[in-house]
């Protein structure tokens, strides 16, 4: 058992437990019952909840969320419209999201796997410098599948937007050492 004070108190029967917590006008709370013997500890129980909701929130607030982005294509795909494609991904890789690459299959063009292969390593070829091939192509029927993840070790934008708003601004001090003004009409006046 622990106490109010936050000490440990001991091993005790659970009447004798309860007649403590009803002395300091709070409650008996068990923290631990898996434990041998289970840990309880003397506190008011708002007060208890209170904090762990607190807890919760912040265990979900520094959760990183993953957002999943898809991009579709065919082999028979233009090159314009893999070059717009490619772009968009670039962008979504370097905003932190993974990308999945679907590319399906119409008709007899599932015969031909092999262009199918080609065009996705040759887009992960593409994105190399901002992600990282995370599934390799696998088929899955009349699609074949592909997902890109930011490349580790990379800064994304929104970390780097959260870097340079952290950093303290240089330069606004006024005069350097030398007591050169920065403004040319102080300088003229003296």
């Amino acid at each position: 058992m622990i106490g109010a004070d936050g000490k440990q108190v001991g091993i005790m029967p659970v009447r004798r437990a309860l007649d403590l917590a009803y002395e300091g006008g709070l409650d008996l709370i068990e923290i631990a019952p898996q434990a041998n013997p289970p840990v309880c500890r003397i506190q008011d129980y708002g007060k208890y909840r209170f904090e762990q909701t607190k807890r919760e929130k912040e265990a979900r607030r520094s959760q990183k969320r993953v957002e999943i982005k898809e991009i579709r294509l065919r082999p028979k795909t233009g090159e314009h419209d893999i070059a717009v494609r490619v772009r968009a991904a670039r962008r979504f890789l370097q905003r932190g999201a993974k990308v999945k690459v679907w590319l399906r299959f119409r008709g007899r063009e599932v015969t031909h796997p092999e262009v199918a292969l080609t065009l996705l390593q040759r887009i992960a070829d593409e994105l190399s410098d901002v992600g990282e091939v995370e599934q390799r192509p696998t088929r899955q029927g009349r699609t074949m599948l592909m997902v890109l993840a930011p490349a580790p070790g990379k800064k994304t934008r929104a970390q780097s937007k959260k870097e340079d708003a952290e950093a303290p601004a240089t330069g606004e001090s006024g005069p350097d050492e030398s007591g050169a003004s920065e403004n040319p009409s102080e300088a003229l006046e003296s």
